[in-house]
């Protein structure tokens, strides 16, 4: 997963348009981007497009984000949309790893009541838009076999900081939100599941949207999350490993497994232990994700 696109779940014309974006993932949302006297439409609108896009052969993953399970919208968003069968779910404001196995054991039941594979709806978790929940990224770890991705979020986190803004004046994003961001990639890495950093707002800005992408793939993420079909290429490109980058990750990953993968091998003069597999492994695995429909 390197782009992930939010998509209005009440907008027919941006649902269709979506699916040219070139996203690797639509998160349709039912969520902050639909009116609460709205939401019962967009469920509507939301599965009628579920329904006529899951058989196309070449397509994005189709996610839903639901409303927070403390809203008490959310049997009625599952109601609705796993007759479609999503392929994942969103979970926002997500407190710890109880929270997904609460959304799990109603992902088993419309599984089960719809015919579907038990397990087959994955499940990505919007992981610090509380202060609370930020405490709490270490236990997303054996929560679920479904769980597929952590992702953060500084809009509603900021709010419940009562903090005047989220970043500094060069851009950045300052102290406490930058925490919350790493201890993202912590917990999504210890939880094996996918680190997926956060939206850029200021969708005209390019070259921002660049600079920070980037930096989220130096650290360990692997892909990012959109708020415009304009942001898709830039993070598509960002995420995507370069042909020079896959070549050496195999040559690693072959020199390995030619000496019967032991502790170190030795590679064009240089000395290469396991945490060099490691890497070579996540960037071959980057490299299958990126052509995955």
């Amino acid at each position: 997963m390197r782009s992930l696109l939010f998509v209005p779940g009440d907008s027919e014309r941006k649902l269709e348009k979506s699916l040219t974006s070139g996203a690797d993932v639509l998160l349709i949302d039912l969520e902050d981007s639909v009116a609460f006297e709205a939401k019962p439409k967009a469920r509507e609108i939301a599965t009628a497009f579920l329904t006529a896009n899951r058989e196309q052969e070449t397509r994005p993953r189709l996610y839903v984000r639901v409303n927070a399970l403390d809203t008490g919208e959310t049997d009625a968003d599952l109601a609705a949309v796993m007759r479609a069968a999503p392929d994942g779910i969103m979970l926002p404001k997500s407190i710890s790893g109880r929270d997904v196995q609460h959304l799990a054991a109603k992902l088993a039941v419309h599984e089960a009541e719809q015919g579907l594979a038990d397990g087959a709806t994955r499940v990505i978790v919007v992981a610090t838009e509380t202060a609370v929940s930020v405490f709490n990224l270490g236990t997303y770890a054996g929560s679920s076999p479904r769980l597929a991705g952590l992702t953060w979020g500084a809009e509603d986190l900021s709010a419940d900081l009562g903090a005047l803004g989220n970043r500094t004046a060069d851009g950045r994003y300052s102290g406490p939100f930058w925490l919350a961001r790493n201890l993202c990639l912590f917990g999504a890495v210890a939880a094996e599941a996918a680190p997926i950093d956060t939206v850029f707002t200021n969708f005209r800005d390019m070259d921002g949207l660049r600079v920070e992408a980037l930096e989220a793939l130096n650290d360990g993420f692997t892909g990012k999350m959109a708020i415009h079909p304009g942001q898709v290429p830039v993070i598509n490109e960002v995420f995507t490993p370069s042909p020079e980058e896959i070549a050496k990750a195999q040559r690693v990953f072959e020199a390995f497994a030619a000496a019967g993968n032991p502790g170190v091998v030795g590679l064009d003069g240089e000395m290469l232990d396991r945490p060099h597999l490691r890497r070579a492994e996540k960037i071959l695995a980057r490299a299958g994700l990126a052509v995955i429909a």
